[in-house]
């Protein structure tokens, strides 16, 4: 299912990764999107790939990370989130990291102990999420940060 088309822009990436085809960009990440359940939830993310980190923003030019769990959501799902992520972690079924499925919403509990940073859970172990430092890229749960600041999966019913 296709809800919304992408926006074209002017805004130029300075990510040298989103040069890469879709194919050799996904495959370095030991991901194929052809092979998913939702290729467009693949696409979304590629197209955003590189976009900078803005606190509160929600467009190309900027997006933190519950923008970018909201954009992914409305353009792939029909799914409109809003709030930051403990907004977003009150819509959802609570899932075991064993359970994930792609798609599920991950939840990170940085700073002072409480749910603070969400991604979009793609499938073996990696996911798509707003990074302060990075912009929109993509991790590993395995990476010892994310590993170490995991809180749960969340699926929206």
């Amino acid at each position: 299912m296709v809800c919304a088309q992408p926006k074209k822009t002017k805004h130029k990436t300075k990510n040298k990764m989103q040069k890469q085809s879709i194919e050799q960009f996904y495959a370095a990440n030991q991901l194929v999107p052809d092979s998913a359940c939702s290729p467009h939830l693949y696409y979304q993310v590629y197209d955003w790939v590189g976009t900078r980190y803005k606190y509160a923003g929600k467009t190309k030019k900027g997006i933190d990370c519950s923008g970018f769990v909201g954009e992914m959501y409305r353009n792939v799902y029909c799914i409109n989130l809003s709030g930051g992520s403990r907004d977003i972690w009150s819509t959802v079924q609570p899932v075991e990291k064993t359970d994930l499925q792609e798609g599920d919403i991950l939840f990170f509990k940085i700073k002072k102990g409480q749910i603070s940073h969400v991604g979009v859970y793609l499938g073996n172990n990696k996911f798509a999420h707003a990074s302060v430092q990075s912009g929109v890229i993509i991790s590993d749960l395995d990476e010892d940060y994310y590993k170490k600041y995991f809180f749960k999966g969340g699926r929206i019913l």
